[in-house]
Parts: structure tokens; C-alpha cells; sequence
């Protein structure tokens, strides 16, 4: 199968062809329904914990302890996904999330204090289903090896934007026009029945690695040095994520127009649906660790003018800037765990992005939630200036890790074997670096710079210059 998608999909990769993929549309569209709670969830906790309340710090506390469960459970989601299957492991959690959400809005409601709800708030974020890594690693089981798999990375990533879109609006609406928790029970019903939908899919489901007969070891996703690295970088984008919302919910009681935030938030999101579109239509021809670093430099200077918005015409301008710049750093960073990654770990490592992205949200929802308390909005903005800087930082540092695994071709010339098994090309290669280094080491000099070979496990021939 993944051979025949790979020859049908080389012509022109696009969305039309991307979703006419055997079998897409099967999982695509109850993953969309069971993924726009996500978007929900962390607004409606503060819009909720606000009102009972009357604190913002008290409503970051709260959406912070749900953002930090999630963030720990998804890798382990992850590992028993990767390990017994997609179904196995979404019908109890589905059932466990509506359950436990439906607890925490009754205890708000009730006036228990903010111990109560931050506890429980843990079963609610750990048991966030983790369906955008499962239509992911579906995605990658179906087109390994095609160059759909960029533009299906970027279909996702504009899915999620699109629910960041939705998700704030809608939930907006309901805590505001409906009631205070009308926004959470709408995401816990929407999180049962898509859950339940599209774990009913099970032909599309990659097939479950279970530990080898032979005892061979399964190495965790985190062991990657290249995940880890982008793990960092996706802590900043959740700061972003968390730091508008708590923000702009802010700032739009500050101008008493509390309806504004489901707005303001929503163009941010729009520039990160936007610009997510536009990387899944263009050929890059520049590398995918070039690209982020790029897109990471753009999302860093447009985060750090947002405090300085004082209209609420400026600030969605500058948030649409923001989300344009958000798409090209998250879209690269999935697309590049196919190669950072086998695939025996990849629904974990998709698991461990998203769990950094909660992370970081729920670190930047306290921050800023107090910062916001003490001194307004403007201070609740300086977190994800703060957070894209240190992250940009470390990527920059760090940056050698995100290689691509190496290649399949060998130069070896350590013996007859060793040639034998190599391509012809690499046998001319090694064959012409040794007589230049019998010459000495001014003759071997310019040999040495053109040599396919690296240190480190196995030697690559690099195919391009990033």
C-alpha cells in the first residue's frame, strides 16, 4: 500500500491529491470532530475559574495544573498507543476525560476553593485524548516515502489552527451568552462522541509494535537528541498560545468589551491557519532546519511588540503577525520527526510536541495570569516575548542535533567485504581518499574536505545543505 500511495502521489503534491489518498477522508474528518475541543478546553477552564472566582491568577493556576497533566500523560499516551493500538488506548480515555471535565465545572460552580480545582484538574489534562498525534502518525503510515508528507504535515497543522479558531470563538460565546460552564460541558461532548467516532476507524490505524520476540529493545522517542531539541522549541509556541489567551481575555475586559477576546483570539489563529495553507502549497527549496529556524526567528521578533499594542485594532494586527510566523516553526517541526524519528516511536514523539506545547501554554497561562493581576494585560504579553527569545536561543545552539538520521549509503574501505557491499559510486570515493592521505597530509588536504564520511554512527553522503 504505502508504495502504490508513493508512486500515485510523486506527480505534484497538493491538498486535493493529499486527501484523495485511499482511505483519508475516513480518519481526517472524525479526527477534525474530535480535535476541536482541544481548542476549548484551557479558555473555557479560565473563563469558568474567572467568573467563580473573580481572579485571574486563580484561573491560570487552575488551567496551568490541567495544561502540565496533559503535558506529562501525553508521551505515555504515546508509548501504549505505539505499543497496543489507537483504539485500545482512545475509548477509556474519551470516557475518562468527559467525566472527569464534567467534575471540575460542577466543583467551580459549587465555590470550592482553588486546591479543589487545580486537583481536580489533573485527571481532566491527563486525560486529554491525544487525536492530532494519531491522525499524524495514521498520515505517516500511509505516505512514508512520498512527498505528500509535508503537505499533509501542513493540512494538520492548518486542522489545528482551525480549531484554535473555532474552538476560542465558540467557547467564547457560550461562557459569555450561554453560561459560565457551558463552554465545558460542550468540549467534554464534543470529546466523547468524536473520540468515540473516529476510534471506530480502525482500518486506517497504523499496526501496533509490540516488543519484539527475539527481545530486541524498542528505543523511546525521547532518546532522539533531535526531538529533544524540538521539544524545546515547541515549549515557546505553547508560551504563545498560553500568553494570548490569558492576555487578550485581559485586555478585553480592560476595554469592557468582553466579547472581543473569542475575536482577537481568533485573527491570531487565522494568521497561523493562513500561513499554514501557504507552506503546504509552496515547493521549498531551502532545508526543513533552515526553515524553522527562520520561521522561530520571525515568531520571536513578532512576539516581542505585543506589549507595546494599546488598540484593539494594533494588537489583532500584530496578533495576526504572530500567528502568520507560528505555522512555518510548528509545520516544519512535525514534518521533521519522520526523519529524526523511526517508526516504531513516532505517535510518542508526536505525543511529546504536543505535550511541550501544553507545557508551555500552561507555564505561560501563570505567568501571565499573574502578571496580568498585578499590572494589566500589557505585562501578561512580555511571556511570549520572554519564552520565543529562549527557545530561539537554545534551537540556535542546539541546532547541529536536528540532522537528518543518516542515510543508507556506506563509505567503508576497510576491507573486501566492507567494499564489496558498497555502492560503486562510494567504493570511487573511498578509493580516492586514499591515496591522498599515503601523500601526506598536504596532498590529503582538499580530499579530506570533499569526504562523504562523518564521525559519529555511520557515515552519510549529505544529499542537501542546510
Amino acid at each position: 500500500m504505502t508504495s502504490a500511495v508513493t508512486t500515485e502521489n510523486s506527480a505534484r503534491p497538493g491538498y486535493g491529491q493529499l486527501l484523495r489518498t485511499p482511505g483519508a477522508l475516513g480518519f481526517v474528518l472524525p479526527g477534525f470532530a474530535a480535535r476541536l475541543p482541544f481548542g476549548m478546553l484551557t479558555i473555557s477552564i479560565l473563563l469558568l475559574v474567572q467568573h467563580t472566582t473573580g481572579s485571574y491568577g486563580a484561573a491560570g493556576v487552575v488551567a496551568a495544573v490541567t495544561g502540565v497533566s496533559m503535558a506529562l500523560s501525553a508521551p505515555l499516551m504515546g508509548i501504549f498507543t505505539d505499543r497496543f493500538g489507537q483504539s485500545a488506548v482512545l475509548l477509556p480515555v474519551v470516557l475518562t476525560h468527559a467525566a472527569a471535565v464534567s467534575g471540575l465545572a460542577a466543583l467551580a460552580l459549587l465555590g470550592a476553593p482553588v486546591w479543589a480545582l487545580a486537583l481536580a484538574a489533573v485527571p481532566t489534562g491527563a486525560s486529554v485524548p491525544q487525536v492530532g498525534p494519531m491522525v499524524r502518525a495514521r498520515w505517516a503510515a500511509r505516505l512514508e516515502g512520498s512527498p505528500l508528507l509535508p503537505t499533509a504535515a501542513a493540512f494538520e497543522s492548518v486542522t489545528d489552527e482551525f480549531t484554535f479558531v473555532v474552538g476560542p470563538v465558540l467557547a467564547t460565546a457560550l461562557c459569555t451568552g450561554v453560561h459560565p460552564a457551558a463552554g465545558l460541558v460542550t468540549e467534554a461532548t464534543l470529546t466523547l462522541l468524536g473520540g468515540l467516532l473516529f476510534a471506530a476507524r480502525r482500518a486506517t490505524q497504523p499496526k501496533p509494535h509490540a516488543p519484539s520476540a527475539t527481545g530486541e529493545k524498542r528505543a523511546f522517542a525521547l532518546s532522539y537528541p533531535g526531538l529533544r531539541v524540538l521539544i524545546f522549541a515547541f515549549l515557546g509556541i505553547g508560551a504563545v498560545f498560553g500568553g494570548m489567551q490569558v492576555s487578550l481575555a485581559a485586555f478585553s475586559n480592560e476595554i469592557g468589551n468582553p466579547g472581543a477576546n473569542g475575536l482577537l483570539y481568533g485573527v491570531f489563529a487565522a494568521g497561523n491557519m493562513i500561513a499554514g495553507i501557504a507552506m503546504g502549497a509552496v515547493a521549498w527549496k531551502i532545508g526543513p532546519r533552515r526553515r524553522l529556524i527562520l520561521g522561530y526567528i520571525g515568531l520571536t521578533a513578532a512576539a516581542s511588540v505585543l506589549w507595546a499594542a494599546h488598540s484593539m485594532i494594533l494588537l489583532g494586527a500584530l496578533g495576526l503577525v504572530v500567528g502568520l510566523f507560528i505555522a512555518p516553526a510548528l509545520i516544519t517541526g512535525y514534518t521533521m520527526v519522520e526523519q529524526l524519528v523511526p517508526a516504531n516511536a513516532r505517535t510518542e514523539a508526536f505525543t511529546w510536541l504536543t505535550g511541550s506545547i501544553a507545557f508551555g501554554q500552561a507555564i505561560a497561562v501563570t505567568l501571565a495570569g499573574r502578571l496580568t493581576d498585578a499590572h494589566g494585560s500589557s505585562y501578561g504579553f512580555l511571556v511570549p516575548m520572554g519564552a520565543t527569545a529562549l527557545a530561539l536561543a537554545t534551537l540556535l545552539a542546539l541546532r547541529a542535533k536536528l540532522a537528518p538520521k543518516a542515510p543508507s549509503r556506506i563509505v567503508n574501505s576497510s576491507g573486501p567485504a566492507a567494499q564489496a557491499a558498497a555502492p560503486a559510486a562510494a567504493q570511487g570515493a573511498a578509493q580516492a581518499v586514499a591515496p591522498a592521505a599515503a601523500a601526506g597530509p598536504s596532498a590529503s588536504a582538499p580530499a579530506a574536505r570533499n569526504r562523504v564520511n562523518e564521525r559519529g554512527m555511520g557515515h552519510r553522503v549529505p544529499v542537501t545543505v542546510d
